[in-house]
């Protein structure tokens, strides 16, 4: 059956595209309509069109960006699209148009549900494809490997069912491509990395030489994204005598300081070089042993580097050469009667812990990136809310975080500590509404998150927010489901073996508990760059 068209559709293909052009749209179209697919490579093509129908399946990847931390990668990418979707349907179509290829034409078994009764060119769907895999790219090269087949599946799924043209998806993508780039061209990316805030400076040991550091290293912690140098190269290089320990893959850090803490030659300085999860595991043992901690980045995001103002190894180490140091806020987390946790950026139950596990998985397949992207698009499709109680009122949620520190505002994930010691916990909760809204949620930052608003794709009052100096929160579990948290990037799952039931959970900030090597305080000058 095919779709009845209105004649000036029809003449508006033929006068606005050269013959040529419609003569290479019709053999493509004969050469993919003779060829023979299984019913699931079909039906596979039919799932992921319909998937990207009003970009649903684009905002969910923004979603699964951002819980992995790439909140600038996300808004580029679906600001991106936002703009190649206006102008390829709402400009584009009104001024070329055209119409679709003949449904009797396309096997049965391709067909969409519903063949779409709009002009032709371009493919809106190409160009929001294109805009948001090109905005990934141009933010996180390394996303984008995971993000761009998935693109050039979809621009190919409206071939394969018929619902384009070669020349309207060709179209599409080039509209798409280039609105990102013009994009990137007009408003570049801020600087990467704030100086620090706050802080009671303290004069910690100086070590020009690596005398009295002994350092942890974490091979494991995942690629730097923006790919500097190694650390452990700069380290060994302009600090010959520290002792360094690189972990294997059987031993923790607290077991390998326990033993260097029992030796006779103790450390004066304890150093790590990893991600989160590796310098909060270290922090703990520095804080314990009454120990001043050096971090040099070495991780994939570096969040506790970053607010100490520490962007490189030789940041770090120039720090601990003159005794440059703060005393900061840090906060432990305690599940029921366990031993508590030391936080240095956040800790958090609900969706986030569930996306670090399901990444933890996946990571020896498909890589860290490419498993990040995999579990959050996993998490956000099937997760369901958490069950909470809080000062005596029941609620069911999405997720609660908890942030040592002030964060950016207006974000249900505040994952990189803004200050270092200004005394609260900054506690974010997502209620649990709708699946979509969530994904909105977190995708967004504050001003992108206002015009969605405006739109109505977020509720106006779709995170709560507010400080603290101590969170108890009760969590009911469901079966199978162990009590647990994630903090710093890390999952800490506890009382696996218990029947299933409510938890308690606490977060409690210790206030200037922690002695670290930092970088200087900004000058006048960055502060005005800053506003």
């Amino acid at each position: 059956m095919s779709v009845l068209r209105l004649p000036s559709i029809v003449v508006q293909r033929i006068t606005v595209l050269p013959a040529w052009v419609r003569r290479i749209d019709g053999a493509a179209g004969r050469r993919i309509n003779i060829r023979r697919t299984p019913r699931s490579v079909d039906s596979a093509y039919r799932r992921l069109s319909r998937s990207a129908d009003r970009s649903i399946l684009w905002f969910g990847v923004g979603g699964a960006l951002a819980l992995i931390g790439q909140h600038r990668a996300a808004v580029r990418g679906l600001a991106s699209l936002t703009v190649a979707s206006a102008l390829a349907n709402l400009v584009g179509k009104q001024l070329f148009g055209g119409d679709r290829p003949l449904t009797k034409d396309i096997p049965l078994g391709r067909r969409l549900s519903h063949s779409p009764t709009s002009p032709s060119f371009p493919s809106g769907h190409s160009a929001s494809a294109a805009a948001f895999a090109t905005g990934i790219a141009l933010e996180q090269p390394k996303a984008a490997l995971a993000v761009a087949p998935v693109a050039a599946a979809v621009a190919y799924s409206r071939l394969h069912t018929g619902a384009h043209w070669l020349s309207d998806v060709l179209g599409g993508l080039l509209i798409g491509a280039g609105v990102a780039a013009l994009g990137k061209a007009l408003i570049p990316a801020p600087q990467r990395t704030p100086p620090r805030r706050g802080g009671l400076p303290v004069d910690l040991p100086e070590s020009r030489n690596g005398a009295g550091i002994f350092l942890i290293a974490n091979s494991s912690s995942g690629a730097d994204v923006i790919g500097r140098d190694d650390p452990l190269t700069i380290i060994r290089e302009r600090m010959p005598q520290a002792r360094v320990h690189i972990l294997d893959g059987n031993e923790t850090p607290k077991q390998v300081i326990t033993a260097v803490l029992a030796s006779a030659e103790l450390p004066r300085i304890l150093g790590v070089c990893g991600g989160d999860g590796t310098v909060s595991a270290v922090a703990e043992c520095a804080r314990e042993a009454s120990l001043p901690l050096l971090v040099v980045p070495g991780g994939t995001f570096n969040h506790f580097a970053r607010a100490l103002g520490v962007e490189s190894a030789d940041d770090a180490l120039d720090a601990v050469a003159v005794g440059r140091g703060v005393r900061v806020d840090v906060a432990e987390v305690r599940v029921g009667d366990e031993r508590p946790t030391l936080v240095l950026n956040a800790a958090s139950i609900g969706l986030y812990p569930a996306f670090v596990a399901e990444r933890e998985k996946l990571q020896p397949t498909l890589g860290k990136w490419i498993a990040g992207v995999v579990a959050a698009s996993r998490v956000l499709h099937r997760s369901e809310p958490v069950e909470i109680e809080m000062n005596g009122s029941r609620r069911r949620v999405w997720s609660v975080f908890a942030g040592v520190n002030r964060n950016v505002p207006s974000i249900p994930a505040p994952l990189s500590r803004q200050r270092l010691d200004d005394e609260v916990l900054d506690v974010r909760i997502l209620p649990a509404r709708s699946r979509v809204s969530a994904v909105a949620s977190l995708s967004f930052g504050r001003k992108t998150s206002a015009v969605l608003r405006a739109l109505g794709l977020i509720p106006k009052n779709g995170v709560d927010s507010f400080t603290t100096d101590v969170l108890a929160l009760t969590v009911w579990r469901t079966p199978g489901e162990p009590a647990g948290f994630a903090h710093d990037g890390e999952v800490e799952q506890v009382d696996a073996d218990a029947p299933t039931g409510p938890y308690t959970s606490t977060v409690t900030l210790i206030p200037r508990g922690l002695d670290v090597y930092c970088a200087p305080l900004p000058t006048a000058a960055t502060n005005r760059r800053l506003k």
